[in-house]
């Protein structure tokens, strides 16, 4: 089921939220829980067992870490079981088609395999699961003994689908108790119409653009419509990603969580590290406290510090994707940050600040042909046609694109920096009195729900992007 659908706007949300509201408080957690599996087997009816068995694994594996923490070596052993188990269920679901074909083009053998569909989400509650048991082996937090406070953790579903990655030691106590109000439904609504309109009007819409161009073989793209194409990637997988991320913050809320912010305006970074500071930020932190800093973080030498970049660049590669291109993009950004931190960074800094954005930018661009082809042949064709070995300079389909699409681009950009908000804040802030404030308020956000509404009624939506990872 998807956020951005009439079923789930209209009917199963009012209807969860009612009910959540109207049960007694200990009953809450136990509405939560069979919504999540009811939403989640909308559209997976079968993993709704493996998602099952991993709450499950993981809520023993749990309290047997936590049994055993005064025994350093046997909690070492259950930690490294919990991890491996977890691990092989996510890679023989998203890794096992990868390897059969790699393994069959070495060898120059059509070996037959069963190429199975990807359970969605799988890879979001995994990474939570490995983060759980490995704070309690930590001593970060204690093992949960309440399965079904556990059992919301992993399938809650405002992030069961997309994320963001929500690590147990932020919101153990909310599972627990947590404050509801009529207010705070407000403020998560707000969030929500935020992300879907980030969804349904921008992202969806740049979707659109982007699938014209890539319809169109790279060697006969002009620079002009290849550089449209990668920025409308840019802008629908922004919007898309962090519309998604608004509006499972604003469910959260409305159920009583705090999620941490997972994008903060990226497109507007100086630097590439800067940039990976700003995007997806709740997989940039658990790579940081769960791979980076075990290996040894930067306390270490030099070329230590590199084989640790590139060793969690490679697996957030990996993690996005079981495909070359995808590992391709992961080393890249691996060699960009370490040139960053040791070869160019105290170079850049000094450079005027509209140059570094131009410098931050093209990278990321370049970043996000590897991310979306579909093969490493097709990005480099792609990127020799951004620099001029395609169709010359200009096409009439470009120049099309942009007379027709102007506004979109133009939304894009204010949406993508904090001047977008500042506007909405201005136009409300222009009133003096409370009251007009929250009519003028509620005025801007009902007619954007309802715009939305309207294009998904009009148009339907395409599923998240990250759905797919």
């Amino acid at each position: 089921m998807l956020f951005s659908s009439i079923t789930f706007l209209f009917l199963f949300l009012p209807v969860v939220l009612a009910v959540y509201y109207i049960v007694p408080p200990k009953a809450k957690n136990v509405v939560l829980l069979i919504s999540s599996l009811f939403f989640y087997a909308w559209g997976e009816p079968v993993y709704v067992a493996l998602l099952l068995l991993s709450v499950l694994f993981n809520y023993f594996c749990g309290l047997d870490i936590g049994a055993r923490k005064d025994d350093p070596r046997r909690a070492k052993l259950s930690v490294i079981f919990a991890i491996t188990g977890n691990l092989l269920i996510l890679g023989f679901f998203k890794y096992h088609g990868f390897l059969m074909e790699t393994v069959s083009a070495v060898f120059r053998e059509d070996i037959p395999y069963r190429q199975l569909a990807l359970p969605v989400g799988i890879s979001f509650y995994t990474l939570q699961c490995i983060s759980y048991v490995l704070d309690v082996y930590w001593k970060k937090a204690e093992a949960h003994k309440n399965f079904l406070c556990f059992a919301v953790y992993v399938s809650m579903f405002p992030k069961l689908i997309a994320g963001p990655v929500v690590r147990y030691i932020d919101i153990q106590g909310q599972l627990r108790r947590r404050r509801l109000s009529m207010g705070r439904i407000g403020q998560g609504s707000m969030y929500f119409i935020m992300g879907l309109a980030k969804k349904i009007l921008i992202a969806d819409t740049a979707g659109v653009v982007f699938e014209d161009v890539a319809a169109t073989a790279a060697g006969n793209l002009s620079i002009l419509t290849a550089w449209i194409g990668v920025i409308s990637f840019a802008f629908q997988i922004y919007f898309d990603f962090s519309g998604y991320s608004d509006m499972a913050t604003g469910l959260a809320r409305m159920f009583g969580f705090e999620f941490r912010k997972n994008f903060d305006y990226p497109y507007t970074s100086k630097s590439v590290t800067e940039f990976w500071r700003r995007w997806h930020i709740s997989l940039g932190t658990w790579f940081r406290e769960y791979v980076y800093i075990p290996l040894g973080g930067n306390q270490c030498p030099v070329s230590r510090n590199i084989f640790n970049l590139m060793v969690v660049w490679a697996l957030t590669g990996m993690w996005h994707g079981a495909a070359w291109n995808y590992i391709a993009w992961g080393v890249y950004y691996g060699v960009i940050l370490i040139m960053e931190k040791y070869v160019w960074g105290a170079f850049m800094e000094n450079l005027p600040k509209a140059i570094q954005h131009v410098y931050t930018g093209v990278v990321v661009l370049v970043g996000w042909v590897f991310f979306f082809s579909p093969s490493l042949g097709y990005a480099m064709r792609y990127l020799l046609a951004m620099v001029g070995a395609g169709a010359g300079l200009t096409d009439s389909k470009g120049v099309f694109i942009l007379i027709t699409h102007w506004l979109l681009y133009l939304l894009a950009l204010a949406g993508s920096s904090p001047r977008g908000i500042r506007l909405i804040n201005g136009a409300i802030g222009a009133f003096r009195s409370r009251a007009a404030q929250l009519t003028v308020g509620a005025v801007i956000f009902i007619g954007m729900f309802l715009i939305s509404v309207a294009f998904l009624v009009t148009d339907g939506s395409d599923p998240f992007l990250y759905f797919r990872f």
